[in-house]
């Protein structure tokens, strides 16, 4: 059987490495794609879902998901790794689309089609989630599951010092999610921040002439040399493809029970995720937390999903 899934991101180029895998993988039944605004700006990260899609041209095409502007976004934003238009320079027309269905929308309509049995792939800023939360409440009893890629345990911020960039981009929205009454899976930098990748994947990807190639030789290569120009780094994380991994192949991850927070209020701790990790916990659990993962298995899974994405494209 495949599992419905809606992919809600903000592409990010780890996000559309991670739609090119969900897009292709013959257990998944990717419903809809939703945008949010977060490494881009809400209208860039409509365009980049439907530029995406377009480029990989799957034989099931998703709906689309309209992203709109969070409340209090932070100054500043997330480009520097990702290029101007998110994508290393990929830069995709605007739809011609005049009329889009907010994201919110499309996945309230789709999990009342499909009750109880979509699990929502979340892999930016959970700005959508929340919206659905306050707009229509009867949607959130009928998700099966949320996946979530962003947060920390005890590993160090990548928006900040203390904060991963989703929860960073819009605290409050994550809090209100982590307090919803939904079952979550969280999956934490402490984890996606273990399976990475040498430039030896460029030559591991499928090739130019594929559709999912041509998109991936576009990207790829931009990650690598920003993360040595910034970062300092050889290798690069794929922190989206390794949450879808977390979906496909949970038992390559270590899960454990525990209640998480998100600090809103904080100047220095914006998007702080914290965790009750006391000898006797007081606060109830929330969520199922991976705390470790089987990282060459999992980078071994994504190179096969990558290369089988372009056998299909």
């Amino acid at each position: 059987m495949t599992r419905k899934i809606i992919i809600d991101c903000d592409p990010g180029i780890d996000d559309a490495v991670a739609i090119a895998m969900a897009l292709f993988d013959p257990r998944l039944e990717v419903l809809a794609i939703t945008a949010a605004a977060g490494t881009v700006e809400a209208s860039q990260a409509t365009t980049n879902v439907t530029g995406i899609v377009g480029q990989l041209d799957p034989p099931r095409y998703p709906r689309i998901g309209k992203a709109t502007a969070a409340d209090n976004p932070p100054v500043g934003d997330d480009n520097v790794l990702h290029g101007n238009d998110g994508l290393g320079g990929c830069n995709f027309e605007p739809s011609g689309r005049q009329h889009q269905t907010p994201s919110e929308k499309v996945i309230s309509e789709l999990v009342h089609q499909n009750p109880n049995s979509v699990t929502l792939v979340c892999l930016g800023p959970l700005t959508n989630l929340a919206r659905l939360c306050r707009r229509d409440p009867t949607a959130i009893p009928l998700i099966n599951n949320l996946v979530i890629s962003g947060g920390s345990i005890s590993h160090p911020g990548n928006a900040s010092p203390t904060a991963e960039s989703n929860m960073f981009y819009d605290p409050v929205s994550a809090g209100q999610i982590f307090d919803s009454a939904t079952t979550k899976s969280l999956v934490p930098l402490d984890v996606t921040d273990q399976v990475q990748f040498g430039v030896e994947l460029l030559e591991k990807l499928p090739a130019r002439f594929t559709r999912a190639g041509s998109l991936l030789h576009k990207i790829m290569p931009f990650a690598f040399r920003m993360a040595h120009r910034h970062l300092g780094r050889e290798l690069i994380s794929l922190y989206d493809p390794t949450t879808l991994m977390a979906v496909l192949e949970p038992d390559l991850f270590q899960w454990s029970s525990m209640r998480g927070k998100v600090e809103h209020r904080g100047s220095l701790t914006r998007g702080t995720t914290i965790f009750d990790q006391r000898l006797r916990p007081e606060w109830p659990v929330n969520m199922e937390v991976a705390k470790s993962v089987d990282a060459s298995e999992v980078q071994a899974a994504i190179i096969r999903s990558l290369r089988y994405a372009g056998q299909e494209s």
